[in-house]
């Protein structure tokens, strides 16, 4: 075993001790008595939205009773970011607040010659400055309606869980299409407590986005990924963009978030406003007990392997950071944030918790013969869908070769050629298009594309046979077949020295081969193909049916939590908006506490700490040395208790006057439990502190007219 993977092997042995050692300690003081352990509708967090918020509850807690037009007005002034982010308004004149890392894939864009937007970011001195990004838009949620009876009638028409499906989709388009038609706008229904409750979401759309200012990358992720869902925390991860309407004008809006002066203090109510993407709060036992066990670790290990191949080109190719900075980020935060799921489902303490609340909806379920009756066989179908599952879940994954696992081309070069063969050998008049003489050629000439990244897709093999012979095992018949007894990097180049589909000649002299003679090839890849796809073409079938009967089940199942709690829990998170309350607060964390408010005296300690070094805390010139009139024991990021996950990136946290004083840029590793769980006691959203970030738009970005924007809430001439 290499050193690399023995460190790899003993860091998931150290994961799973501490896991195992929290069953009954969970913190370094004290014992849990695990049989005591009671769930809490807490535990389902407080993602709540805009038609049921808890205002009764926010006025017993903080004080506070939102009225129905403050409620409007936060709504309105959020927005949703075509790329999976949120937004908002922050000035009446189109100016739009997001994160640095919601929007840096696309700096290259709008990038001009000897620019370089990600490394040293961007400053528009003037409107006329500011550069629209292509494909960009934001949505702004205008209306709620709810279509539970609509949709539900529909589904109950069907006979079986496939149709039953069906017609949910179809009734599910008519009403969007219908509504878009009376409103000119785009509309979502919006699933809610796995179909307990179904919503009609009616959106704005503008498409006219341009880029103001972004900061450096270094100030932005500092502590890159090894920070990334940790705290404390030292950056400024934000952006600014501008709405234009149709006539290229800055869009003109009512609804926004006015800048506060000083921030928030710690124990005043603050909210989020965004879209949190989704959770897996509600499901059943039987189904997290499949993610922990099948699913997640497989994902766990995909993401590793990817990392490790764009971590080691990132550290080889300088001249190519722009390109693989992004890559390196992604899977790291992929990977981190499946290693925090993964270990929030192996937590005794989590997992008794999600028990009992099963047992006690299981228990009021039995009290009524009318609920029991229509909801009493749900655990046990569930878990019979779940074990089916779990019985092809191996071949599942490790057979789909598509592009999205394997992220090798070489996969896909095998299919066309398959399908190459496939058609030659069928008479011309039944072929198709792209396979009739007059274009066979260049069909053929199309497989290996002319901007090829050679050494990225020979290194991913090697990502994709670690993780195949993970999954499968190393008695499996194909990897016993098709990889002997090589592994990692051997087997790797293996398979790459006896393909011919790693060059274009080679390829293109193999397509011109005879039907017969493609098939038959000892090319790996085309092999794996032609080993694995009728099975898998069977497992997927079967996978769909058995999670079409998932999908039904968990939509019975969301009626009845939704039936006997309510509103008193939330609905799982669904890629829509949400509001979420919460407090500036630390937290105890690795027998020490940390701070609900960090300074830039932490920022510059990490860069000198580690030598300053460009990974992980290095800092881009403008920032070495502090700039004049910045006072290093200024806020620069906090914690909360509000609850968030993937999605609220970009969201703005205002206070009860609709003041931003934060910006979300992350959670802490402990809210990677938020996937299944809501732990209030050290789940924490990470935020960029709004005084913080308005002194360094002041200092050390000199960004006079955005800093006179957002202080008047609007253009200053």
């Amino acid at each position: 075993m290499n050193n690399k993977y023995f460190a790899a092997l003993l860091t998931i042995i150290v994961l799973l001790f501490i896991s195992n050692r929290i069953d009954a300690q969970r913190d370094l003081y004290e014992v849990t008595d695990i049989e005591k352990v009671k769930f809490s509708t807490d535990d389902f967090g407080k993602m709540w939205t805009f038609d049921d918020v808890p205002a009764g509850k926010w006025q017993e807690q903080y004080g506070f009773n939102p009225t129905a037009e403050w409620l409007e007005d936060v709504r309105k002034s959020a927005l949703q970011f075509q790329n999976g982010c949120s937004a908002a308004f922050v000035s009446q004149e189109g100016l739009i607040m997001t994160n640095h890392h919601c929007g840096r894939g696309d700096y290259h864009k709008v990038q001009k010659e000897g620019e370089n937007l990600l490394r040293d970011g961007f400053y528009a001195e003037t409107l006329n400055d500011e550069r629209r990004i292509p494909n960009l838009y934001v949505d702004q949620l205008i209306m709620i309606k709810d279509v539970t009876t609509e949709i539900v009638k529909a589904i109950n028409s069907g006979v079986n869980d496939e149709e039953k499906i069906k017609l949910r989709n179809e009734k599910i388009s008519e009403l969007e299409n219908n509504n878009k038609e009376n409103t000119g706008m785009i509309n979502k229904v919006v699933t809610l407590y796995n179909g307990g409750k179904y919503s009609l979401y009616t959106y704005k759309r503008y498409e006219d986005v341009r880029l103001v200012m972004a900061p450096d990358f270094q100030i932005a992720s500092t502590g890159w990924d090894w920070d990334n869902f940790t705290y404390p925390r030292y950056e400024l991860d934000f952006a600014f963009y501008r709405a234009y309407d149709e006539n290229g004008n800055p869009v003109k809006t009512d609804n926004y978030f006015k800048w506060s002066e000083k921030g928030a203090d710690e124990d005043e109510p603050i909210f989020i406003v965004g879209r949190p993407g989704s959770t897996r709060r509600q499901l059943s036992i039987a189904e997290l007990s499949y993610l922990r066990d099948e699913h997640y670790p497989h994902l766990l290990k995909l993401f590793n392997e990817k990392y490790d191949v764009y971590y080691e080109l990132f550290n080889k190719h300088p001249e190519r950071e722009s390109e693989l900075l992004n890559r390196v980020m992604g899977w790291g935060n992929a990977r981190k944030s499946y290693g925090g799921r993964l270990l929030a489902l192996r937590d005794e303490y989590v997992m008794k918790k999600k028990r009992d609340f099963e047992i006690e909806l299981k228990n009021k379920v039995n009290e009524s013969p009318d609920l029991k009756e229509k909801y009493g066989s749900i655990w046990q179908a569930l878990e019979t869908s779940a074990n089916s599952l779990r019985k092809i879940s191996n071949e599942f994954t490790a057979f789909n070769s598509s592009n999205l696992f394997t992220s090798s081309a070489y996969y896909e070069f095998a299919k066309k050629l398959i399908e190459l063969a496939e058609q030659i050998q069928k008479p011309e008049e039944e072929r198709k298009e792209d396979y009739k003489d007059e274009k066979l050629q260049e069909t053929i000439n199309l497989i290996y594309p002319n901007d090829f990244d050679k050494e990225l897709n020979d290194k991913l093999v090697t990502a994709h046979v670690n993780t195949v012979v993970y999954i499968l095992g190393n008695n499996h018949e194909l990897v016993k077949n098709l990889y002997g007894t090589k592994r990692g990097e051997e087997l790797a180049e293996y398979l790459l020295s006896k393909s011919k589909l790693t060059s274009k000649e080679s390829l293109i002299e193999l397509a011109k081969s005879s039907p017969e003679e493609i098939l038959s090839s000892d090319d790996p890849f085309i092999q794996f193909i032609l080993m694995t796809r009728d099975r898998f073409k069977e497992l997927q079938k079967e996978n769909k049916e058995l999670t079409n009967t998932v999908e039904i089940l968990n939509q019975r199942l969301g009626e009845v939590i939704f039936k006997i709690y309510g509103d008193l829990i939330p609905p799982d998170a669904t890629s829509t908006l949400r509001i979420s309350d919460g407090v500036i607060k630390g937290y105890e964390y690795n027998g020490t506490i940390a701070p609900g408010k960090t300074t830039y005296y932490g920022l510059y300690d990490r860069y000198f700490s580690f030598g300053g070094a460009t990974y992980p805390y290095g800092l881009h010139e403008r920032w070495k040395i502090p700039a004049d009139g910045l006072d290093l024991s200024t806020p620069l990021s906090f914690a909360a208790t509000n609850d968030i996950v993937g999605g609220n990136s970009g969201s703005s946290i205002i206070n009860r006057n609709q003041e931003v004083i934060g910006l979300v840029h992350d959670g802490n590793l402990q809210s990677l439990a938020g996937d299944v769980i809501f732990l209030e006691e050290n789940n924490r959203s990470v935020a960029t502190d709004s005084y913080g970030l308005m002194q360094a738009l002041i200092y050390v970005f000199k960004t006079e007219r955005l800093v006179n924007e957002l202080q008047n809430s609007k253009i200053v001439d």
